[in-house]
């Protein structure tokens, strides 16, 4: 458990400089520097996966719009049920702006979460966010793409073949080309979501 403490102490660290970062590349892209576009490139990437409908889409079928992306499991029991309802609250709270957004929950536990787990899941948080789910191999190129940790942890409760996944919490606004625009930590807050949302939708 001290292992398990530490590791989400050091991604805390990370997530909060990774924030500061894309704060001033984000200020500076406003004063026509280049900084934003270093760090655009950090984030993101290609994928291939399949839907909580069970139909295949690519990151190319959501250009156009902004996508907000978000990596957990099913299964989570502390930062996803956290997370997503901030979401999901910050969706309802911009309102008409949401039709320019796509948010989307990818799972870092194909094993578990087929496109009717995911179904379900999703459905009990926001009628607008969409599961995607994959092979390990999908799975675990898109996490590398951005940047996102995820490993099984078996701990002293579980039975056999049970697990947990420790996995990055942090939240991504892509922009309708498919590039990086700025990120969140764990638990920011539904308000402050909205608000960045609004910044960059209207």
């Amino acid at each position: 458990m001290t292992d398990v403490i530490t590791r989400r102490g050091m991604l805390a660290c990370l997530a909060a400089l990774a924030t500061g970062r894309a704060v001033a590349q984000d200020q500076a892209s406003q004063e026509g520097g280049h900084q934003h576009d270093r760090l655009a490139a950090q984030f993101g990437g290609a994928f291939t996966l399949t839907d909580h409908t069970g139909r295949r889409v690519s990151d190319g079928d959501f250009r156009g719009r902004f996508t907000l992306i978000y990596f957990g499991f099913t299964r989570c029991t502390d930062t996803c049920p956290i997370d997503l309802p901030i979401i999901a609250q910050a969706l309802d709270s911009i309102g008409p702006l949401a039709d320019k957004l796509v948010p989307l929950f990818i799972t870092v536990d194909p094993g578990n979460d087929t496109p009717p787990v995911m179904a379900t899941y999703v459905a009990a948080f926001h009628p607008r966010l969409i599961g995607l789910t994959g092979s390990e191999a999908e799975i675990a190129a898109t996490a590398k793409a951005y940047k996102v940790h995820r490993r099984k942890l078996t701990q002293p409760h579980h039975g056999a073949g049970e697990y947990a996944v420790d996995h990055g919490s942090l939240t991504y606004l892509m922009g309708p080309d498919g590039r990086f625009v700025t990120l969140l930590p764990h638990n920011s807050g539904a308000e402050r979501l909205a608000a960045i949302l609004r910044k960059y939708l209207a």
